[in-house]
């Protein structure tokens, strides 16, 4: 029975180096202990807070859990990368390089005879469609490869700068989201799906539905980490912390910063 675990919206690459720091160690323990618990890792978007990748440059930043993504590839874990609305960047590299292929769509999933229906949650509010248009001049094949004529440097500095600036006109359509997410999985579940799982919003939620149930994660900038699973019969809310300490790894923030 393979069991299943969901985790988003970690963005990598956001706050003060020390956070920083303490969220890459966290997020590289977790996926260093994945393989003995689970079979099959679905990353719902936003796990960087920027990216975007040239023929022979990736950011520097994120070099450590890129590699812990390739390792578990390597144990056989199963991935599926979902990009979100700051990760959208993606070109060859996580595909040629780690064998991991990031979807730009929604996916559909079964297992355990129960159908699950994935997306990182962007672009769900009725009516948003500023938003969809932005979203389809910047994952515009075109336009991402005259942009990648920037030098990297530059180019980078300024996707990092753009998601920053992006974070400041989202707070107040905070609420919003979180019921449009809600209503938006309620029309899925009436459709058939028996699960869907959503990022997005930040906000922790595990909700039945009459027709089946509504999982999102949450955030990792916002309290404490959360991951999803699905062992085959139930859904669950874990801790990453907590999950670490029950696999007897222990972590610190001081260790994270040393």
């Amino acid at each position: 029975m393979e069991r299943v675990c969901f985790l988003g919206d970690v963005h990598l690459g956001w706050g003060k180096p020390a956070e920083q720091r303490e969220r890459t160690a966290l997020l590289r323990e977790f996926l260093s202990a994945v393989p003995e618990q689970y079979g099959h890792v679905v990353i719902l978007g936003d796990l960087f807070d920027f990216w975007f990748d040239y023929r022979t440059v990736v950011p520097r930043d994120f070099w450590e859990i890129v590699a812990a993504l390739g390792a578990l590839h390597r144990q056989g874990v199963s991935v599926d990368y979902l990009i979100g609305n700051h990760d959208f960047g993606h070109w060859r590299f996580f595909r040629d390089e780690l064998g991991i292929e990031p979807s730009t769509t929604d996916i559909v999933r079964c297992w355990q005879g129960k159908r699950f229906y994935i997306a990182h949650g962007d672009g769900k509010m009725p009516g948003d469609w500023g938003y969809l248009l932005l979203r389809s001049v910047l994952r515009n094949r075109i336009a991402q490869s005259l942009y990648r004529c920037l030098h990297p440097d530059l180019g980078i500095g300024l996707a990092r700068w753009a998601s920053r600036m992006s974070r400041h006109h989202a707070g107040a359509a905070s609420q919003r989201v979180v019921e449009a997410l809600e209503q938006f999985a309620a029309r899925k579940l009436a459709e058939g799906y028996d699960v869907v799982v959503l990022g997005h919003s930040h906000v922790p939620t595990l909700k039945a539905f009459a027709t089946g149930w509504y999982v999102n994660p949450g955030g990792w900038l916002e309290g404490e980490p959360l991951f999803a699973t699905f062992d085959g019969e139930t859904l669950a809310l874990r801790s990453v912390r907590e999950f670490l300490s029950a696999m007897g790894k222990k972590f610190s923030s001081s260790a994270a910063s040393a």
